[in-house]
């Protein structure tokens, strides 16, 4: 029995070192090394790294600040969003603290910088009044502290003063606690004397030190040694003293401009993940001028991050500017074009030099000013080739190292201008959504008290689109609930104007044919892949065209349909995590915004579309159709399409015999949850609707509840045929045409019986999805359709006989998971010789099966699982050299496989619980992963040393392993179920790679020795003897699991709860253990205090809960609950949300997982755990308690040393 749990986390990172190691780890989806058409389109993932703050990229250098005296710009590309310094938030007294040697510069240097810092209005900390001693007092220490800024004058005779030296030190030690801005000035004094303390800088030192303590002058080398690597200015690189003190005043200025973190950008959601994706586009440790374009559908930020992307970049650049809203102030159509660009010239050099009334006389000069300049220009909301060609045709317009960055919605301008850096910017994820909508709503992360339900009820209204989540959230603020409850009827059915606004720009743009895509997509193929559409639509409209218009404007996205043979070919290509470049599928999803889709119907209503020079309408929401329904007047508007969706609404539905006898040529019919609250006499009428439309092309009717449909309808021009969960028995009585018919899913009809005998003749068709017709046992005798590639019988549990299945060329998957009375597989099957898939699993009646499976030569993925009276295999599987995947689990009577074969393709073999298997499987060299677990086998041939891929070796433990050392270095997985073994060999230990032990039901197993280091899980099952865990763990991403384990004794509890862990443990216990010495022993919740003066930056907890079971009918393995487990302070502020997916689930056991909260400032944090299926579980006690970094051995005591409790001296509440 294994384990699985995925624990994700969004949290705000500490540091920006933190978050430029993290983006060192990312991924990197697209190299600049490849090919330069790169299009970044970042995974549902990618949005969940949030940030709670943003600040100007300035404010990095409160921690990583180096001045260089030649102003020399910096290489790093990173644009990692910097956390706020926690210096940031203190209260200064002082700009900055200048520590000198009043001897040496005093009366000189110092004076006249410190005239130069008081005109440009730069606080400095004087020392005049302050009492020289000994050693530096409070009141300095305070000034030092106090100050953001400290500048180090090093001259001659700066070691001459132990006063000085004292200063240095504490400034050092403030650098290193809290941040703090060091700058260094080496006044006629080289940096080496300072750091190796030599020549006459190192003889002042020297007489200094002398009758000093040891540890005195050790911290001050110390302090001369660190101040010295700071690169700073240096007096002799400066002919004119006068420049070196205005350059070094002005950057000063500018620092302290920057020490402020701009609030333009607080409460944004993940824009940390949009900078880490356009950071590899930007490269700015490059010299080359490079363009990059931003795309996306009007309103989901595109503007918001080209803003933040200026604010973190633009001090690396001599000039920068965003123009905003080109489109807006660009004529469309342009009839002087040349005027128009002359305009947008003049208005970005403007901008970009600061100089307001500016006049430029020909198109030439804005290239000329900038040629030499590096600059970061935004150009916001292109629209027009023309636009580019004015502001930025040629990058050997601007210098070395500019980049120019585009936002539109039209990747078509894009590539017409040869843009091939493109940053396509997605949908958040939904709890993102959710956050963007609260932040606007109630001006923080989650709904107030109360409001949650609703929130997330509007939130899905409003969509993902960031844009309608801001202006709907924002019209909702401040109103109370009963308001909200009254505004709810009209969000459902209108669109906010501001949104509509901006969608119709783009929409009054199309023409007139793609008009009419977008409103067949809003209306009735939102969610439909891209080859339907085209059939459905392709002899009245250019589909193929118009979706790409659509897309290139943002209107609609597309979902890639990556199919098996893709994958497997990046599989072999050991590049799985690149699955999403290889080249696109033929089909694909089409998605459009909630927003878009709305405006889309509600267009639909006064527009038109055009179907061979009649005009119909699409007839779409239940408020309209029940109008038209209900209508006896004389109405000449024709329909083509219906929309019906009844799932919310109550009310009956009123249907005219007049009007049904007015509506006719519906060609396409979507119904859905008519029976839901309507009476069987509206199903009838409905049923009209099919009557008087003989021409149907797509009807999709879920769920259809006559037992089939009525003798009128005329099938021939059906190209679709959607009749999922319906309560058909047949679908129609005697023999109809389909010619036309590609699509056809009845799965989930579960009293259908028997399929048309027209079935056999569909060359046409493509699809046939029959999954869990439970009752369906009559089959045609064949299917001949050389046109299929997809059939799925899954769960048709009492299918006997598959239909002959003949000229099946285009084939790719078959799936009859769970026939269990299927006896054999046609001979005919080895004619589908383009099969990639084929599912057989838990065909348990199947015993043999044919040679023909080896005429299948491009089968990728074979699974057999549970097939469990299948003996053998056919030796002709020797021909499928395409193999990638055989699985075979729990095939109890397997006996052999063929031998003498070799397959070079195959990667993955799992023979798990092929309990009767005893010898070596040996039909492949080319394995990665091998898995043995459960086998009678009890060898291992030493040619296995030769197997250069193997990854994963899995495999039972025999009383003779030992006997095959070759092995011991090579299994990663190590599986031990006996009732007999009393201990676990000495020779694991020696496994090397072993990466799991699994012990099941070994009971009489007391102990557990050291494991090797390698380890990382370990699950030990109803273990009902083992007490001790005489070991320790050293591997800080280690499992560990020890389910119905009663006996351990409370040495190996301790061990267990307090080792660091990747993700969760969990152990028995009736009860949250005392050690967890913050506890409810009722509820999910827990509120701390901590001591102020106690308060590190980052703190680590353990976290521990015990669930109890809701419902006693649910046995304990039969779910797998989440626990969502939220981390807030006592602002409500939410620091950390994590999610974990817990299994085996079980009472009387806990389970612990590991917890980090960067950036506390507040003195009190609230823990909040809630399970997601609360009808089964809830949370019945909770624990937490702070960790120390620090591993714990078995030698370690049990109880918490003290230091490991002194921030929880206060009071626990619940």
């Amino acid at each position: 029995m294994g384990s699985a749990m995925s624990l994700s986390c969004s949290k705000r990172k500490a540091t920006s070192q933190d978050v430029d190691s993290e983006s060192c780890k990312r991924r990197k989806t697209c190299s600049t090394n490849d090919a330069e058409n790169c299009i970044f389109i970042p995974d549902e993932s990618s949005w969940s790294l949030c940030a709670n703050r943003v600040i100007t990229v300035a404010a990095v250098a409160l921690t990583n600040f180096r001045f260089q005296q030649d102003n020399q710009e910096s290489n790093s590309s990173s644009l990692s969003l910097p956390s706020l310094a926690t210096s940031v938030s203190r209260n200064w007294k002082h700009d900055v603290f200048p520590s000198f040697h009043g001897a040496d510069v005093r009366r000189t240097f110092l004076s006249h910088i410190m005239e130069s810092f008081r005109r440009k209005g730069i606080d400095t900390f004087i020392d005049n009044n302050i009492e020289r001693s000994k050693s530096i007092g409070p009141e300095l220490k305070e000034a030092i502290k106090g100050s953001k800024i400290a500048i180090v004058l090093l001259s001659r005779k700066y070691a001459s003063s132990s006063w000085c030296l004292d200063e240095l030190a504490e400034i050092m030690k403030c650098r290193q606690m809290v941040g703090q801005i060091v700058m260094t000035i080496f006044y006629e004094v080289e940096p080496t004397d300072i750091k190796k303390q030599t020549g006459e800088f190192g003889k002042a030192f020297t007489k200094t030190c002398r009758g000093k303590p040891k540890e005195q002058v050790e911290r001050w080398r110390k302090a001369l040694e660190d101040v010295a690597t700071i690169a700073g200015y240096h007096s002799h690189s400066w002919r004119n003293e006068a420049d070196m003190i205005e350059k070094i005043a002005t950057d000063v200025s500018n620092m302290l401009n920057s020490f402020t973190p701009s609030r333009d950008f607080d409460g944004l959601v993940g824009m940390r993940a949009h900078m880490d994706m356009l950071e590899q586009l930007l490269r700015l440790d490059l010299d080359e001028v490079r363009i990059i374009g931003i795309w996306g559908p009007p309103g989901i930020g595109k503007t918001t991050i080209a803003r933040f992307l200026l604010n973190q970049v633009s001090d690396r650049f001599q000039l920068s500017a965003i123009m905003v809203n080109i489109k807006g102030c660009y004529p469309r159509p342009c009839f002087d074009e040349y005027s128009a660009q002359l305009q947008l010239q003049n208005q970005m050099l403007s901008q970009m030099i600061n100089h307001k009334d500016i006049m430029i006389s020909h198109l030439g000069v804005a290239q000329e000013r900038l040629r030499d300049k590096k600059v970061f220009l935004v150009l916001d909301e292109v629209d027009q080739l023309g636009q580019l060609d004015a502001l930025a045709k040629e990058t050997r317009w601007f210098g070395p190292g500019s980049r120019i960055i585009i936002t539109t919605e039209d990747l078509g301008v894009l590539k017409a201008h040869g843009i091939n850096h493109v940053y396509k910017v997605e949908y958040p994820s939904n709890d993102e959504a959710f956050q963007i909508f609260c932040m606007n709503a109630f001006g923080q992360k989650q709904p107030h008290e109360g409001f949650d339900e609703i929130a997330w009820e509007v939130k899905a209204l409003a969509g993902k689109l960031p844009l309608g989540l801001k202006v709907l959230g924002s019209a909702l603020r401040g109103k109370s609930k009963p308001e909200w409850e009254r505004t709810l009827p009209r969000l459902r059915t209108s669109l906010d104007g501001k949104i509509g606004g901006i969608i119709q720009f783009s929409y009054d743009a199309l023409c007139d044919e793609d008009k009419y895509l977008f409103l067949y997509i809003a209306c009735l193929f939102n969610g439909e892949s891209t080859t339907k559409v085209k059939e459905l639509l392709g002899k009245f409209l250019d589909v193929r065209q118009g979706l790409h218009v659509l897309a290139q404007k943002s209107l609609i996205s597309f979902d890639e349909e990556i199919s098996w043979k893709q994958i497997v070919q990046v599989l072999l290509l050991n590049k799985f995590s690149h699955v999403r470049h290889t080249k696109r599928n033929k089909s694909q999803i089409i998605r459009m915004h909630t927003l878009l889709e709305q405006f889309g119907r509600e267009t639909s209503r006064k527009q038109f579309v055009h179907h061979r020079y009649t005009k119909h309408q699409l007839l779409v929401g239940e408020r309209d159709i029940c109008e038209v329904l209900d209508d006896d007047t004389t109405d000449n508007r024709r329909f083509i399409g219906i929309n019906l969706d009844l799932y919310k609404n109550e009310e009956e539905l009123n249907i005219s015999e007049k009007a049904l006898e007015r509506i006719h040529d519906f060609q396409f019919v979507k119904i859905n949850y008519v029976f839901t609250h309507q009476p069987e006499r509206v199903q009838l009428a409905l049923e009209d609707l099919i009557y008087h439309s003989p021409r149907i092309r797509s009807l999709k009717w879920f769920p259809y509840q006559n037992i089939c449909l009525p003798s009128t309808f005329n099938p021939e021009f059906l190209v679709e045929l959607d009749m999922r969960c319906s309560k058909l028995r047949k679908l129609w009585e005697g023999t109809k045409q389909l010619r036309n018919l590609k699509w056809m899913d009845l799965s989930d009809s579960r009293d259908l019986k028997e399929l048309p005998s027209s079935i056999e003749k569909l060359t046409s068709l493509q699809i046939l999805d029959l999954r869990d017709c439970s009752s369906l046992v009559k089959l045609p005798p064949s299917i001949n359709a050389n046109n299929l590639q997809g059939l799925s019988l899954t769960n048709c549990s009492r299918v006997v006989k598959l239909p002959a299945i003949e000229n099946v060329t285009n084939l790719h998957q078959l799936k009859l998971q769970n026939c269990s009375s299927l006896i054999e597989l046609p001979l005919s099957i080895g004619t589908a010789n383009n099969l990639w898939k084929l599912d057989i699993r838990g065909c348990s009646s199947l015993v043999k099966l044919p040679s023909s499976i080896g005429d299948m030569t491009n089968l990728k993925e074979f699974d057999l699982s549970n097939c469990s009276n299948l003996v053998e295999l056919p030796s002709s599987i020797g021909n499928l050299q395409k193999l990638f995947m055989l699985r075979m689990r729990g095939c109890s009577k397997l006996e052999t496989l063929p031998t003498n074969i070799n397959l070079i393709s195959l990667r993955i073999l799992d023979l798990t619980d092929c309990s009767q298997l005893k010898s070596f499987p040996e039909i492949s060299t080319h394995i990665s992963e091998l898995r043995l677990k459960g086998t009678a086998i009890k060898e291992v041939p030493l040619s296995i040393t030769s197997w250069s891929r193997l990854a994963v070796y899995e495999m039972s433990y025999f009383e003779s392993l030992k006997e095959f050392p070759h092995a011991l270095d090579i299994i990663t997985d190590l599986l031990l179920v006996s009732e007999d073994i009393q201990e676990v060999p000495p020779w694991v230990k020696r496994m090397s790679r072993l990466r799991a032990l699994r012990l099941n039901n070994c009971n009489s197993l007391v102990s557990l020795p050291q494991l090797p280091d390698s380890l990382d899980y370990i699950y030990a099952d109803n273990c009902k003897s083992l007490e001790r865990l005489d070991c320790c763990f050293n591997n800080p991403e280690i499992r560990l699991y020890f389910p119905k384990c009663f006996k351990l004794n409370q040495e190996a509890r301790d061990l267990i709860m307090h080792t660091s862990t990747r993700k969760y443990a969990m152990l028995p216990s009736i009860q949250v253990p005392a050690c967890f010495n913050h506890r409810a022993t009722s509820g999910d919740y827990l509120k701390i205090k901590l001591k102020e003066s106690s308060l590190p930056t980052t703190l680590r907890f353990k976290a521990c809960i015990m669930l109890v079971k809701v419902n006693e009918e649910m046995r304990d393995d039969e779910m797998w609950p989440s626990v969502l487990i939220a981390i807030r302070v006592k602002q409500n502020d939410l620091k950390v949300l994590c999610t974990a997916s817990i299994y085996p689930v079980l009472t009387e056991h806990i389970y612990t997982f590991e917890l980090e909260v960067e950036e506390v400032t507040s003195t009190e944090l609230v823990f909040e755990f809630t399970p997601f299926h609360k009808s089964n579980w809830k949370i019945g006690e909770c624990g937490i308690l702070q960790r120390e970094t620090r591993s714990f051995c078995r030698s370690s005591s049990p109880d918490l040393p003290p230091e490991s409790s002194r921030v929880f001296l206060a009071r626990t509440t619940v």
